[in-house]
């Protein structure tokens, strides 16, 4: 197929070609749905940790908030694999191999499956003695039990969105997984109303309506790509599994879901530390971790962003675009975080009003504490989220994985400090010590690995222009 064809083709879908046109126009366009939609996605557990804590009481919000950092530890692992199965789709994509794009969706799709299963099982075989290992209260060991347990029997439904969503932004398509996102939104706070309200189900029918929701917003991507995407219409041939793709794809994709894991790990250390402090001080970190988690989307939302930019241009053989796509990234996401840390050292607070209706006082000042531990150190984490997840996007698997294990020392340490001095504010510096590790680590790493590239683009320029040279005609 020719170059023409293969622009023309391009040209026909929704998707975006990141390897032209300004970087920080690019990036802030490309952002800003991601954004929208993640916290959009929020709004799933959120919808469930408000009706819940309203309807059911106080000791039903500490139980759903009690199983936050498992659901993270398994669903974070099969997130950060999809995104490293799509990588190598977004590099073929930016280097203009469409059949080649398309062998590495059909191997990510048989890849996603036979981990969704493998997952389903492990997690919900090992969740009673990992609830037990984290020291949950036994005020709330069986609504949290009912609670991730039907979490754990949807992974498909997640790592259906999870993958198909990963699929359309790796060919710069970042709205229409908006577009499902807010249904799907819409549909699971109905659901939350309908089972916990009408029915009665308490945490399992926020659970279900959670699942369900998730399970919607993937058909509705399966659905689109069906119809509108005729690039990603997958041949016969495309089906066969690829052993070559597949350790691509598992050695980028692995260590992405390690990362996730290694954050969730700490966060479990952070939670273990949490439970022994009792069932309000849980109920005031779930209602303060909810804020966080909206706030801080659009981190992850630009680390999305920089990892597709990334593996597109450098699939492209851009190296100077990758630089210029870190430095606009970095500022959009300075220039984020001085508005963030302001309104949730400020404001934040209040949405706890959204969460509990009993034993507001003691618990709003104990997320105020969360909230300005975190709002101070908020530049960190604009640059771990950005550097992690662009480095990944340039094909380097493990060496991030260094400053996840870093951020996993720093939580784990203060953690273990804090149990011992039942320190709630100790708990509370756990996650800004972290950061700023793993910040440090990653900046090391970008500069470590721009010097690399730089000196291997400039080989790769040298001998071309010596090609051209000895093939140019002689002249008199």
């Amino acid at each position: 197929m020719s170059h023409t064809v293969l622009l023309n083709e391009r040209i026909t879908i929704m998707e975006k070609d990141m390897t032209k046109g300004s970087p920080a126009k690019i990036i802030f366009g490309f952002t800003l749905p991601i954004f929208i939609g993640n916290v959009f996605q929020q709004l799933y557990s959120m919808a469930d940790t408000i009706i819940v804590g309203k309807v059911v009481g106080t000791p039903a919000l500490a139980a759903v908030g009690s199983t936050g950092t498992i659901t993270f530890l398994i669903l974070g692992f099969l997130m950060g694999l999809t995104v490293g199965f799509t990588v190598l789709t977004a590099q073929r994509f930016g280097a203009g191999d469409m059949d080649g794009m398309r062998k590495t969706v059909g191997n990510a799709a048989i890849l996603s499956l036979i981990v969704s299963l493998v997952m389903t099982a492990a997690s919900m075989l090992a969740m009673r003695p990992l609830m037990k290992l984290m020291n949950t209260p036994e005020d709330i060991f069986a609504d949290a039990y009912t609670y991730v347990m039907i979490i754990c029997a949807g992974i498909f439904a997640q790592v259906l969105y999870n993958l198909l969503s990963c699929i359309l932004r790796a060919l710069g398509n970042s709205k229409t997984p908006l577009y499902f996102l807010i249904l799907a939104a819409l549909l699971n706070i109905v659901l939350d109303l309908v089972l916990i309200m009408s029915f009665h189900m308490g945490v399992a029918g926020a659970a279900l309506a959670t699942v369900i929701s998730q399970g919607v917003s993937g058909l509705l991507c399966l659905i689109y790509i069906i119809k509108k995407v005729p690039l990603l219409h997958l041949k016969k041939e495309d089906w066969l599994p690829n052993a070559h793709l597949a350790r691509i794809q598992i050695g980028i994709g692995l260590p992405m879901a390690l990362q996730y894991s290694i954050t969730a790990i700490g966060t479990m250390m952070m939670q273990s530390s949490l439970n022994l402090l009792g069932s309000l001080s849980v109920a005031a970190f779930t209602a303060a971790n909810k804020i966080e988690q909206v706030v801080t989307q659009a981190y992850v939302a630009l680390g999305t962003t920089i990892s597709t930019y990334c593996a597109q241009n450098v699939g492209a053989g851009n190296i100077r675009r990758v630089r210029q796509g870190f430095r606009a990234s970095t500022l959009i996401g300075f220039a984020y975080s001085l508005l963030a840390s302001l309104f949730i050292m400020t404001s934040g607070k209040y949405l706890t009003y959204l969460f509990v209706s009993e034993h507001v006082a003691e618990i709003i000042g104990e997320v105020d504490i969360y909230l300005k531990c975190i709002g101070y150190f908020f530049l960190p984490l604009t640059i771990v989220n950005i550097y992690r997840n662009g480095i990944q996007g340039m094909g380097f698997g493990f060496l991030p994985m260094t400053a996840g294990i870093a951020e996993l020392m720093g939580r784990g340490v203060v953690a273990v400090i804090a149990a011992r001095q039942r320190s709630y504010l100790g708990i509370c510096m756990a996650s800004p010590i972290a950061w700023i590790l793993a910040a440090g680590l990653l900046i090391g790493m970008y500069f470590y690995i721009m010097k690399v590239y730089g000196k291997k683009l400039d080989l790769i320029q040298t001998d071309n222009i010596s090609k051209e040279k000895r093939h140019s005609p002689c002249r008199a």
